[in-house]
C-alpha cells in the first residue's frame, strides 16, 4: 500500500474517530452539562489519560515502533517475535505495579491534579472513586499501544486507526442508556461514564487481538521471574528504555501545561474543569487528521529504511511526507 493511500486510510479512520468523539462530547455536555460531578469525572478521566499520553501513546510508542521496525529489517521476523514477547513481558509487569499504585494512591493523584476539588467533598470523593475504577484503563491502552505498534510495523494501519471509535461508542452508550438506568437505581448517573471508559478500553484491546493472531504476531509473555529477568536484560528492551527518555521529555511539555490548567480550573466555579475539557477536545479535532495519520504511516517505514542504511528511500519517504503536509 502506497504512502499516500495508507495515510488517506488512517486519516479517514481518524476523522471517523474524531467525529464520534465530538458526538460523545456533545452528548455528555447535553446530558450532564458542566457541574461539580462532571468536573469529578473529567479529573478522574484525565489521570489515566495523562499517563496514557505520556507513556503508552507517547514515549513508549515513539520508542517501540522504531526499534521494532529496525529489528524486523535487520534480524528478521523470528527475532522480532522474541523481542515482542520480551517487551510485552516487561510491560505487563510494569502495568500491574502501576495499576496497584494508582488505585491505592488515587486520593493523592486527585489532589495533585485538582486540589480545588477539596472544596466540595462529594465531588472529591466521586473523583477518587472514579479514578480507582478507571486507572486500569492505562493497562488496556498500554497494551493497545503495543498492539498498534506491531500492526503498524507490519503495515496494517486500518485496525489501530479504527479502534478509538470503540471508546467513543462505549461512552455514548453509557451516557445514552447507562446514566438514565443508574439514576433510576438511585446511583449518581456520572458513574456510567466511568464504566463506559473501561468497556471502551476492553473493546479496543479485544479488536486488536484477532488482527495480531491473523498475522502470527500475537504476544506470548512469560509471566515468571525467569521470564521477567530475561525481558529486562534484553538489549531491545533496554534500547526502548533509552529512547523513551528524550521522547518523554518532548511529550511531557503539553501534558504539564494541561495539568497546570486543570489545577487552576479546579479552584474556579463548578463546571470550569469540564469547560476546559470540552475545549481541549475541540482543539485536538483538527490536529490529528493529517499529522497523526502521517506519523503513524511514516515512522515504521522511516525506521526500516534507516536500519537498512537506505538513505535514498529514507529521503524519498521524508520528501513525500513533507509535501503532503505542505
Amino acid at each position: 500500500m502506497s504512502l499516500i493511500k495508507s495515510a488517506s486510510v488512517v486519516s479517514l479512520l481518524t476523522l471517523a474517530s474524531r467525529i464520534t468523539g465530538l458526538a460523545r462530547e456533545l452528548l455528555i455536555a447535553s446530558a450532564f452539562g458542566a457541574s461539580a460531578m462532571t468536573d469529578a469525572f473529567n479529573v478522574a478521566f484525565r489521570i489515566p489519560n495523562l499517563f496514557r499520553r505520556l507513556f503508552a501513546e507517547g514515549a513508549f510508542s515513539q520508542a517501540f515502533v522504531p526499534v521494532l521496525a529496525a529489528s524486523r529489517e535487520q534480524a528478521g521476523d523470528e527475532a522480532t517475535h522474541r523481542l515482542i514477547n520480551r517487551v510485552t513481558t516487561a510491560l505487563m509487569g510494569v502495568l500491574v505495579l502501576t495499576c496497584l499504585a494508582g488505585v491505592l494512591g488515587a486520593p493523592w493523584l486527585v489532589m495533585a491534579l485538582a486540589s480545588g476539588l477539596g472544596q466540595n467533598p462529594e465531588s472529591e470523593a466521586a473523583a477518587v472513586l472514579m479514578t480507582r475504577w478507571m486507572f486500569p484503563y492505562i493497562a488496556f491502552m498500554s497494551l493497545v499501544s503495543l498492539s498498534s505498534g506491531i500492526l503498524n510495523t507490519w503495515r496494517r494501519f486500518a485496525v489501530p486507526a479504527a479502534t478509538p471509535v470503540l471508546l467513543n461508542l462505549a461512552m455514548i452508550g453509557a451516557a445514552w442508556w447507562g446514566a438514565p438506568w443508574l439514576q433510576t437505581q438511585g446511583v449518581q448517573p456520572i458513574y456510567a461514564l466511568a464504566a463506559g471508559v473501561m468497556l471502551g478500553g476492553l473493546l479496543q484491546l479485544g479488536v486488536q487481538v484477532p488482527a495480531l493472531a491473523r498475522l502470527g504476531v500475537l504476544p506470548r509473555p512469560r509471566l515468571s521471574w525467569a521470564g521477567c529477568t530475561e525481558a529486562w536484560q534484553d538489549e531491545g528492551t533496554r534500547r526502548i528504555l533509552r529512547l523513551m527518555a528524550p521522547a518523554l521529555l518532548g511529550v511531557s511539555v503539553a501534558q504539564i501545561s494541561l495539568l497546570i490548567n486543570t489545577q487552576i480550573a479546579s479552584y474556579l466555579p463548578a463546571g470550569s474543569v469540564s469547560w476546559l475539557s470540552y475545549a481541549d477536545r475541540l482543539m485536538e479535532f483538527p490536529t490529528a487528521l493529517l499529522g497523526v495519520a502521517l506519523g503513524v504511516v511514516l515512522i515504521p517505514q522511516l525506521s526500516a529504511a534507516r536500519a537498512a542504511d537506505d538513505d535514498a528511500r529514507y529521503g524519498a519517504l521524508l520528501d513525500t511526507g513533507l509535501r503532503l503536509v505542505l
